[in-house]
């Protein structure tokens, strides 16, 4: 499966719920969903029958990936690690998606959206550990020190976002100084800390069928 190029509110409106893509837009009482809570397409707003158990599940791995936007094999790339892995399969998987390095930047308050993360971290303007790292799949490891390079902070968009993380949490398993732009990876995430919208098992069991 190639990048996704297409509006990125379909995909919230096909899942029935905000995947926040757009960042702090999402927000917006313009927002796609808000004004066309249906589906998409010229049947969108036909009653729906009852999903089967396979549907069910597909539409949590759907929403699932592409909550943290990522291609379908990376997807199941991780999955397949995570159940080889010791510990509860669902919340291992979790992990791994919340250690990418594109995902942390956003989780940091660095970028506005993964997408933004992602670009940012490809054109160079992230270092771990003061080093330059442009694999947005690059896997963060606790301990880890997140940083905007030197060019990176002349960025607007960059200066913007540490200017709006000023007022707002990181997670438990994060620490970010917005002045300094620097951030520290402290530990992986209990499930409890993510306050997502998906139940990951209905994902475990759709790969495991």
């Amino acid at each position: 499966m190639g990048r996704y190029i297409g509006p990125v509110c379909r995909l919230c409106r096909r899942e029935g719920v905000k995947l926040y893509l757009k960042g702090d837009r999402c927000y917006s009482p313009k927002c796609a969903i808000e004004r066309r809570p249906y589906a998409p397409g010229q049947h969108g707003q036909r009653r729906a029958r009852r999903p089967s158990d396979y549907a069910v599940r597909l539409r949590e791995k759907q929403k699932m990936r592409r909550i943290y936007g990522i291609s379908e094999k990376q997807f199941r790339n991780l999955f397949e690690e995570a159940s080889k892995k010791k510990g509860v399969t669902g919340t291992v998987f979790l992990r791994l998606l919340e250690s990418r390095l594109d995902n942390v930047v956003y989780r940091l308050g660095i970028a506005s959206s993964r997408k933004q993360a992602r670009q940012l971290v490809r054109h160079g303007h992230i270092a771990v550990n003061d080093r330059k790292v442009t694999v947005p799949s690059y896997r963060v490891r606790p301990g880890d020190v997140i940083a905007v390079t030197e060019a990176g902070k002349k960025i607007g968009a960059i200066q913007a976002n540490a200017e709006a993380a000023k007022g707002r949490k990181t997670g438990p398993w994060l620490e970010f100084d917005p002045e300094k732009m620097v951030g520290k990876f402290l530990r992986l995430p209990e499930r409890e800390d993510l306050a997502l919208p998906v139940n990951e098992q209905l994902v475990i069991e759709y790969y495991s069928r």
